[in-house]
């Protein structure tokens, strides 16, 4: 299984499917292993990561930890943590931020990719888009009502998260129940998922 892993990784570093629509040219940045036990599906990366190679290697990455409660060592231990965006490449850049992550990407790549993640104990589920993908939420749902209900989702092995760009900060302040009431639990199943014996 660590060979098909490796093997499926190596393809999806190669791939130019959507190299006609990427403003930067391919550059497909994600980190998986088979003993990953926390999962990490978040949207596209941002114009930083496309250009270090580094999955949340920004900002975004920065607040991302904090919330997890660890630190970069272990957020970049593949063996124990897999990021696996909806959109390996950056998308390009729109009028309101960054456009959404191309539509081909994930269902060429994700049911190849996920069965092989077989220790995942827990999948933190990153903006609208992951969460329309991952957990099936229809689209035009807030992703304020699908967050509220991360106790439901969790029932399930999953967490949704509003995505940690600064350009989020409103939210934030408007949804102090993120921080009082799910921020603790997250980094209590962060810590069970990353360390427990099972």
């Amino acid at each position: 299984m660590p060979d098909q892993l490796d093997k499926l990784l190596t393809k999806i570093r190669a791939c130019r499917l959507c190299a006609a629509h990427l403003p930067l040219g391919p550059r497909p940045v994600l980190q998986a292993s088979t003993t990953s036990r926390l999962l990490i599906v978040s949207q596209a990366p941002g114009r930083k990561v496309h250009d270090s190679g580094i999955p949340f290697n920004d900002v975004s990455g920065d607040r991302l930890r904090d919330w997890l409660g660890i630190g970069r060592d272990s957020f970049y231990d593949a063996s124990r943590i897999a990021i696996v965006p909806m959109g390996f490449c950056f998308p390009g850049t729109g009028r309101g931020g960054d456009l959404p992550p191309r539509p081909e990407c994930a269902p060429t790549w994700h049911p190849r990719l996920l069965p092989l993640l077989k220790q995942v104990r827990l999948t933190l589920v990153i903006g609208q888009y992951a969460q329309a993908g991952i957990l099936g939420v229809p689209r035009g749902t807030r992703l304020t009502d699908t967050v509220q209900a991360w106790r439901e989702h969790l029932a399930q092995g999953c967490l949704p998260l509003p995505h940690p760009s600064p350009r989020n900060r409103l939210w934030l302040v408007r949804n102090p129940w993120f921080e009082t009431e799910l921020l603790p639990v997250l980094r209590k199943c962060v810590n069970t998922a990353l360390h427990s014996s099972d």
